[in-house]
């Protein structure tokens, strides 16, 4: 059943928030799930302004959490409605870490902790792919369901990637260094 109990333009900030969101995933997955779109060019296009693309999706999620907030008088220092919203402040807060440190100098401080970081991004996905399932259950708008096609299909994708194609390539390097020893010996 499709309703709007929730503001058009809350659905839409969300969805245009996941939309940017999604496009900064977009970079890594493509050219390692499909590798033939390096040719496209639209890996590294996204690649160049994942930044910016990442930064506006934060404005985004403002944009579409402080109205609902102020709108359902949400009080967030409520421990019973913390639980209950735990899945969008906790999203928040990843995207919140990931804007304040997107810029050269968090990088160069940050160092090899910048990564370690930034890969919170990853576990945002499952976060918000609850997050819409569980807010949005019972009064779906027309977005709604484009927008848990687009984050599962990307979460199967990184899950693919991570542990299909990881895992092969893991196995590769560990044949290639079974293989190597075993010439050098035969070749003596």
């Amino acid at each position: 059943m499709i309703t709007m109990d929730m503001p058009l333009q809350a659905n839409i900030l969300g969805f245009l928030a996941l939309t940017c969101y999604i496009l900064t995933l977009l970079p890594t997955l493509l050219r390692i799930v499909f590798p033939l779109t390096k040719e496209t060019g639209i890996p590294q296009l996204l690649l160049k302004h994942r930044r910016s693309i990442g930064i506006l999706a934060f404005v985004f999620t403002v944009l579409h959490s402080f109205p609902l907030i102020k709108q359902r008088n949400i009080d967030l220092f409520d421990l019973k409605t913390f639980w209950i919203y735990i899945q969008g402040i906790a999203t928040f807060i990843i995207f919140a870490l990931l804007t304040i440190t997107s810029n050269n100098w968090s990088v160069k401080k940050l160092k090899k902790n910048w990564k370690k970081l930034h890969q919170l991004t990853y576990f945002a996905m499952f976060l918000l792919t609850w997050h819409i399932w569980d807010k949005m259950s019972g009064h779906w708008t027309y977005l709604t369901p484009i927008g848990l096609t687009a984050i599962s299909g990307v979460t199967v994708l990184f899950l693919y990637k991570h542990y299909w194609i990881q895992h092969f390539s893991a196995k590769q390097k560990q044949q290639k260094k079974i293989t190597v020893p075993m010439l050098i010996s035969s070749d003596q």
